[in-house]
């Protein structure tokens, strides 16, 4: 199955949400948060505890499929965890926690907004394929950097001009992105930025801004496109950054039409979950479900707190 079914009982009853919740996290059975432990892990199956309750007799802990993951001490309903799961994989330019409210009907706007700062925690990128460099020997990575915070001619009379946050991505063409909030867009930061992850061998396509003034020395290849000049293509059309700027469209119209405002304190939350969209997109093979999937495997090991 490609494509979510809202109909599917795992959106509507608990025990089979909650089985499938377990099919993901732990394919090959239940394993113990506390120690890792499979072979000693019995399901309790007891009218105390209730149902979806195993027990670790090499740690002596109980746990369930929430313990361990961002779901841990959550009393939202595992069907609804689902729900949301499947609803920020499959929204292309996100859906705001006012949205989830109102659909599942959440009397508190704080469940539903924490709800989703959690299901963002789930999508963040691991060490390993976070800090894993793109691109290489014959291949292409676009930089490129934007800002995001509201236009000065929209302040209200009297009101301060809105902070602009600048956002750095570098997206290798047909591959995935690295994307993260930066707090300037100066040389030394950017470089930083793409010695971290981008590999040696990479031809890096970027504008003609100065920043990018020594990617000549450190690249196989560096190709600049002349934005001053309007230019946004090379004659050969090789030279461009519309993979960069395209990654931008997405998340900027995102801003714009879903969460119309985000402070800097959770922009990085949101940067990481426009970069887990583009990384498991239609076009590298992972469609609504298998996306959602993912992101339910991510959740493991991961704890966000209120406060």
């Amino acid at each position: 199955m490609t494509t979510i079914e809202f109909t599917n009982p795992i959106f509507s009853d608990e025990t089979k949400a909650r089985a499938y919740l377990e099919a993901q996290r732990w394919p090959d059975g239940a394993v113990c948060p506390f120690c890792d432990s499979k072979e000693a892990v019995t399901d309790l199956n007891s009218k105390a505890h209730g149902a979806g309750w195993y027990h670790c007799n090499l740690c002596r802990k109980a746990f369930t499929v929430r313990v361990g993951s961002v779901m841990e001490r959550s009393h939202i309903p595992l069907t609804k965890w689902a729900l949301v799961f499947h609803l920020m994989a499959a929204s292309k330019k996100g859906v705001s926690a006012k949205q989830v409210q109102r659909m599942l009907g959440f009397a508190s706007y704080k469940s539903a907004w924490f709800m989703c700062h959690r299901v963002r925690e789930a999508m963040k990128p691991s060490d390993d394929t976070g800090s894993a460099p793109i691109g290489g020997k014959g291949k292409v990575v676009e930089s490129d950097e934007t800002f995001i915070g509201g236009k000065k001619k929209n302040v209200h009379r009297g009101k301060p001009e809105p902070k602009k946050h600048a956002v750095h991505a570098l997206v290798e063409r047909g591959g995935e992105v690295r994307a993260q909030h930066v707090p300037n867009v100066t040389a030394k930061t950017l470089r930083e930025t793409i010695k971290k992850h981008v590999a040696k061998g990479t031809t890096m396509n970027t504008d003609d801004a100065l920043q990018y003034y020594h990617m000549s020395k450190e690249f196989a290849a560096h190709r600049a496109v002349n934005h001053s000049a309007g230019e946004y293509v090379s004659k050969d059309g090789k030279a461009h950054i519309q993979s960069a700027e395209s990654f931008f469209a997405i998340m900027k119209r995102g801003v714009m039409g879903s969460f119309h405002c985000i402070s800097e304190q959770h922009l990085q939350r949101y940067v990481d979950e426009f970069a887990f969209r583009w990384n498991t997109r239609s076009a590298l093979g992972v469609e609504d479900t298998e996306r959602a999937s993912r992101a339910i495997k991510g959740a493991e090991g991961k704890r966000l707190t209120y406060r």
